[in-house]
């Protein structure tokens, strides 16, 4: 029994130290601090860099207009009986819009038209005049004096017949204007008279436009005037639709507005489909630089920086980088990019960009796969 207890003792001192060793290798590991969790960044707070065509330019800002328009006009006072056109309707060349009452011209006409009569009578008696006194003064009976005074007589009447014959046009197309009809093909913009009113003379009563050619009037930095010329392309945006649109320069205004700086430039849309209509405000460059070149949304790259820089997601954390920019392209909202990252990074996008440091631990959310609908049984 003595004998045993040494060795009993030895390989309890043993044990001791070996649990000695594990607790403090367990208890160094589980001291470590552990680091924090990633930022989940969803699929729209970032973009991936790659290559695209860009184009650069002046801007230009302003407003569409219809190329041609016409203000419909009373040319002669009355009441507007019918009206025949709406806004926003589709009317042929000389359709008829509205009739203004003709009671009053009416009868100017028919008294015009009594007076045409009345001058043609009085030319046929002063022709038989003038055929007898001429017949007579040949053959001595009567002095040449009556027969050159029946003469004159003779061209008295027929200027009055002439006088008479333009009093009936004027009075027929007085009356012809009761009808107010449309000057071209294409839709009523806007209708200011309706069925009862009073217009007078030069009354404003309808705006028909041409909506299949429209004309982005727009305005430019005087400075940029020389890259400018007619025939160049004009890429732009319009107030409510998502989608680029395309035009034309069709010229140039020669002058500088003093007040502003600017020069005004007009730009031919075609609009066949009759997509835009007058007055909507657009925005857009003319191309006068084009460069394939990698590229990021314009949110991406912080420009407020020197040099401009961009946060990007490398092996899980986000890191600052410098790049260099080689155009802006306004119209599609991308920056193209010389060098600092490489085709396929991942860039992280405005407020997301503003408000993670680098270094921060992220990882990116995989967009949600569309859902497929219920499956029909059999």
């Amino acid at each position: 029994m003595l004998r045993g207890r040494p060795a009993a003792a030895g390989a309890l001192a043993a044990l001791a130290v070996a649990s000695a060793l594990a607790c403090r290798r367990g208890g160094s590991t589980a001291a470590e601090p552990a680091g924090p969790p990633p930022v989940t960044l969803a699929p729209e707070n970032v973009a991936i860099v790659t290559a695209r065509t860009l184009q650069s330019g002046p801007e230009l800002s302003g407003a569409l207009r219809a190329k041609r328009a016409a203000n419909v006009r009373a040319e002669v006072g009355g009441a507007v009986l019918e009206v025949f056109a709406e806004a926003g309707q589709q009317v042929r060349e000389g359709q008829p819009l509205a009739r203004i009452d003709a009671a009053v011209l009416q009868e100017s006409l028919l008294a015009a038209r009594s007076g045409v009569a009345a001058a043609k009578n009085n030319l046929q008696v002063a022709e038989a005049n003038a055929r007898r006194a001429r017949t007579l003064a040949e053959a001595g009976a009567v002095a040449t004096q009556q027969a050159e005074q029946a003469e004159a007589q003779l061209e008295a009447s027929r200027a009055q017949v002439a006088d008479a014959q333009a009093r009936l046009a004027v009075a027929e197309q007085q009356v012809g204007k009761t009808r107010v009809k449309a000057p071209f093909a294409g839709v009523v913009a806007e209708r200011q008279a309706s069925a009862g009113d009073i217009v007078a003379p030069g009354a404003a009563l309808f705006t028909v436009i041409d909506p299949s050619r429209l004309q982005f009037d727009a305005s430019i930095p005087a400075a940029r005037i020389g890259e400018l010329r007619p025939g160049a392309r004009v890429d732009f945006t319009v107030t409510g639709f998502d989608r680029a649109f395309r035009g034309e320069i069709e010229r140039v205004n020669p002058a500088v507005d003093p007040a502003t700086g600017q020069v005004r430039v007009y730009v031919d849309v075609p609009n066949a489909d009759g997509r835009l209509i007058s007055g909507l405000y657009a925005r857009g460059r003319v191309a006068t630089r084009t460069e394939t070149a990698l590229a990021a949304p314009a949110t991406a790259i912080d420009e407020g920086t020197t040099p401009p820089t961009a946060m990007r997601v490398a092996d899980g954390r986000l890191e600052k980088v410098a790049v260099e920019i080689a155009l802006r392209d306004e119209v599609a909202g991308q920056i193209g990019l010389r060098g600092g990252v490489k085709e396929g990074d991942v860039l992280v996008l405005g407020s997301a960009r503003a408000s993670l440091a680098e270094g921060t631990p992220v990882k990116v959310a995989e967009r949600d796969a569309p859902r497929e609908g219920p499956h029909k049984q059999d």
